[in-house]
């Protein structure tokens, strides 16, 4: 049963990573081995369950001989729930921030980039385009930040080659800055939630890489746009219930909405809650602003009017499913044992971080940066947890803080960028511009090699 549950991992991650050739969606794909695997995991979960879990096991069922129904109802609620409660605080995390963004969004928070944008000298653009997701991805999710700059980018660049440069940087900023914190990317939040980093330090640790591996293949992209963009200006659209919101209203609810995230990671480690707690708490101080600020025209038949394009919706939830997904998989393969002897195994042939590093930056560009993740930290979670308090990293890496998840979580990053179709920022990308691979390799593909690359060898200046 492991072995057919193994082959599910792999066949899955393979059709995840040839989603673009094959046309099935990576994130049915996910959903369906994850729940496939604990299925499979139940129905055989007698031997697991007295391998892995015996002492649990014995307090839950009171010394009784073990059966086929209490085996499953201790996994139902021993084993399994401990996974989806995993995956649950960085779904709703995710979901808090999205709605978060759309509140903000239909206020006109944002308007002032489009402001900015009123140029057509390239460099410019291109710079504020990607300074300003650089710095929304590092507080929000990395798809809601690509998504809602190529929205707003599209509008004013009509040439299509000029539009696939600059949103090619724009997805490049967006891996890049949601790697540099804790609440920008859902491997610093597993990271994170998991006990594994802290905020302040892993995102110290990772300023100077993150910023290499977006500065260098940015700055290159601008080198192949020409001087002027060809440009053409709108009006600004109607956004139904709150056109008559004040610049200081907007500038306020801006406020509650970054600021507030930006005060979460202080708030979890004051109240040691979960990190989605904190940003539920900062939606819903947000949102009744919204209500307060908006009442005289809350029931106006207009307000069903949206500036939120649907493909952001829909895509935020396809990688809240998919999110779920791969932490329900990775989940099942690691109450197998298979991880565990898989990492005995590299602690004998491939034990050094770096070349971990490489080996991830490499898969992820293939397959995906989220699911590569996971599974490299699935490896060496179990070695977190053994390693005596008081350790420090020179002993050993998987210590909180320690060196193998920040290696992980930058690698499978920026080898995302690699190839657009290794982040979800990517395909949204592939999605709206109709890019191809193949030029993407030829255009970007290798410039992001070098800036990551670049990044690589910063990492091993500071921490050997």
């Amino acid at each position: 049963m492991t072995i057919v549950i193994v082959a599910i991992l792999f066949v899955g991650f393979f059709l995840i990573s040839t989603e673009r050739l094959t046309n099935i969606n990576k994130t049915a794909v996910a959903i369906f081995i994850g729940t496939l695997a604990w299925m499979l995991y139940i129905s055989n979960g007698s031997d697991y369950v007295l391998k892995q879990h015996l002492d649990e096991y014995l307090i839950f069922s009171g010394g009784e001989e073990p059966s086929g129904s209490l085996v499953k109802q201790f996994i139902a609620q021993n084993v399994f729930l401990k996974y989806v409660g995993k995956a649950s605080e960085i779904v709703l995390f995710i979901l808090a921030t999205m709605t978060i963004v759309e509140i903000m969004q239909n206020n006109g928070c944002f308007d002032f980039i489009s402001q900015y944008m009123r140029t057509r000298n390239s460099r410019k653009m291109l710079w504020i385009l990607s300074a300003f997701t650089f710095v929304l991805s590092a507080n929000l999710d990395n798809l809601t930040s690509t998504v809602m700059v190529l929205t707003m980018m599209h509008g004013v660049v009509k040439n299509r080659r000029q539009r696939m440069l600059l949103g090619c940087a724009v997805a490049i900023s967006a891996n890049c800055g949601g790697a540099l914190t804790v609440i920008g990317d859902p491997t610093g939040l597993v990271l994170w939630n998991s006990g594994l980093v802290t905020a302040t330090n892993y995102s110290l640790s990772l300023a100077l890489p993150c910023l290499a591996a977006w500065c260098i293949p940015v700055w290159w992209i601008g080198r192949s746009l020409p001087e002027r963009l060809d440009t053409e200006w709108i009006t600004m659209p109607y956004r139904g219930d709150d056109a008559n919101l004040s610049l200081w209203q907007k500038m306020l609810m801006f406020v509650i909405g970054i600021g507030g995230l930006w005060f979460v990671p202080t708030f979890h480690n004051i109240t040691k809650l979960s990190p989605f707690i904190g940003a539920l708490c900062v939606l819903g101080v947000l949102w009744v602003f919204n209500e307060v600020v908006n009442r005289k025209s809350m029931y106006v038949s207009d307000v069903v009017q949206r500036r939120v394009p649907r493909a952001l919706q829909y895509g935020v939830i396809q990688m809240i499913l998919f999110v779920m997904g791969i932490m329900l998989v990775v989940g099942v393969v690691r109450e197998t044992g298979v991880m565990s002897e898989c990492a005995a195994f590299l602690d004998e042939r491939m034990s050094n971080v770096w070349l971990m590093g490489v080996f991830t930056g490499a898969v992820s560009s293939v397959l995906d940066n989220f699911a590569t993740a996971m599974t490299m930290i699935s490896l060496r979670e179990a070695d977190a947890a053994a390693v005596l308090p008081g350790m420090v990293q020179d002993v050993s890496p998987y210590v909180q803080n320690g060196l193998y998840w920040k290696v992980i979580a930058y690698a499978s990053a920026v080898g995302g960028n690699i190839l657009c179709s290794g982040s979800m920022s990517g395909l949204a990308l592939m999605q709206m511009e109709r890019l191809h691979v193949g030029w993407y390799m030829r255009n970007i593909g290798w410039k992001c090699l070098v800036g990551g690359l670049a990044g690589f060898l910063i990492m091993i200046v500071l921490f050997i």
